[in-house]
């Protein structure tokens, strides 16, 4: 009996598709798609995020903290947890960004938005 392997390696290489230097070309390319833009996108929202924030929203931490955003600076945001208790944060650690207003939200990570979606069906 002989193997697969054996009866491809005599017909010659199976064509574009068994060329491996195309087969990594097409490795590349679907990584990008799948794994590279993806988290760019990802990103440039993060960065918009922190960009439209301002005094008096809500917002939501990556660790989890609530609070009210009471100073902006270059590179932090102070947040007012209660009363009397305002804690700095670097503007990285914001995931969630709420106006501060009519209760709209202003943006919001996709997390949100997949459990919102989750709830009505």
């Amino acid at each position: 009996m002989t193997s697969i392997f054996s009866i491809f390696a005599q017909q010659g290489g199976g064509g574009l598709l068994g060329n491996p230097i195309v087969m990594i070309a097409l490795m590349i390319v679907m990584f990008y798609f799948l794994l590279i833009r993806p988290q760019k996108k990802q990103r440039k929202e993060q960065e918009a995020r922190i960009a439209a924030m301002t005094k008096g929203d809500k917002v939501i931490t990556i660790g989890g903290m609530h609070g009210i955003v009471h100073h902006i600076s270059k590179e932090t945001v102070t947040i007012k947890i209660s009363e009397g208790v305002f804690v700095p944060y670097n503007k990285v650690a914001i995931a969630t960004v709420e106006t501060s207003g009519k209760g709209d939200k202003k943006i919001e990570d996709k997390a949100a938005d997949s459990s919102d979606d989750s709830k009505d069906a």
